[in-house]
């Protein structure tokens, strides 16, 4: 049976050039951080002769690796398990009340963040920080769970409005009360995008660069992204080690997608079509 299907060069040679630019980095990053620095002489897309893994021990062994991994597993940790909790409920209040003016402001102000730059509220950001003693890890999980409430509560509130508000007049009816009501038959129902949430907030608060930066005082608090930038500032010329350590901090998240990409985007299908 031929296939009445034409293929779409256009849309393929596209998804070609989109994977080529892709891979083309990661093989670079990769390449170097196996070689030898007698090795960066030679053409830079040149396998190396004899894989050197000691750039890897060397790079743990100057960045203080597992230390700055701590740091980064318990920010993501405690930042994804509240961001889920408090921003959902905050969600639910503002679905279930979006008739009332005073609900209605608070979503349009909680949306409204999502344009205020970044660089605009650093400075103030910093210095009430210091002020507050919060110039720390705690501080840093507080202002991600803050930062993402207004992304969070967008989505959160369409995928809300889209259940069925008898499922909780049924539990009502049942004796069941308000707080019951979120905790036994809404947040279950939210499950595909609580996963979604949880995904997108762990790669932001993993990777994220600048608030570290600005906020930690405290060298031992420094996080993965963070400690990159101050190993690069130290060894600017030692392009093996430094490689080497940009390999380590990706690979963490790297496969915590690759195991719940199925997750984020069934939650992503589910909400489009719920």
């Amino acid at each position: 049976m031929k296939n009445s299907k034409k293929k779409n060069w256009l849309v393929t040679g596209l998804l070609m050039l989109g994977t080529l630019l892709v891979l083309f980095p990661l093989y670079l990053t990769i390449n170097i951080a196996l070689k030898t620095p007698e090795e960066m002489g030679e053409p830079l897309l040149s396998l190396p002769n004899e894989w050197r893994f000691q750039n890897f021990a060397d790079a743990i062994e100057v960045t203080n690796f597992f230390n700055a991994f701590s740091n980064s597993f318990l920010v993501t940790f405690f930042v994804v398990i509240f961001t889920v909790l408090t921003n959902s409920l905050v969600s639910y209040a503002i679905a279930r009340n979006m008739h009332r003016r005073l609900y209605k402001v608070m979503f349009y102000y909680f949306v409204s963040a999502m344009f205020v730059p970044f660089p605009i509220i650093m400075l103030p950001l910093v210095r009430q920080t210091a002020v507050w003693n919060m110039d720390n890890l705690v501080g840093l999980i507080f202002l991600y769970i803050v930062f993402q409430l207004s992304f969070n509560v967008f989505i959160y509130v369409g995928y809300i409005k889209s259940i069925p508000v008898e499922l909780e007049e049924a539990a009502i009816m049942d004796g069941a009360s308000t707080w019951k009501v979120f905790w036994k038959v809404i947040f279950p129902l939210l499950a595909p995008m609580n996963a979604t949430v949880a995904i997108l907030t762990a790669l932001y608060a993993w990777n994220d660069f600048m608030l570290p930066l600005v906020i930690l005082t405290d060298p031992s608090d420094a996080t993965l992204p963070l400690v990159q930038y101050i190993f690069q500032s130290e060894f600017s010329t030692n392009y093996n080690l430094a490689f080497a350590s940009y390999l380590l901090a990706l690979l963490p998240m790297v496969l915590v997608y690759i195991i719940a990409q199925k997750w984020i985007i069934s939650g992503v299908t589910r909400g489009a079509v719920k």
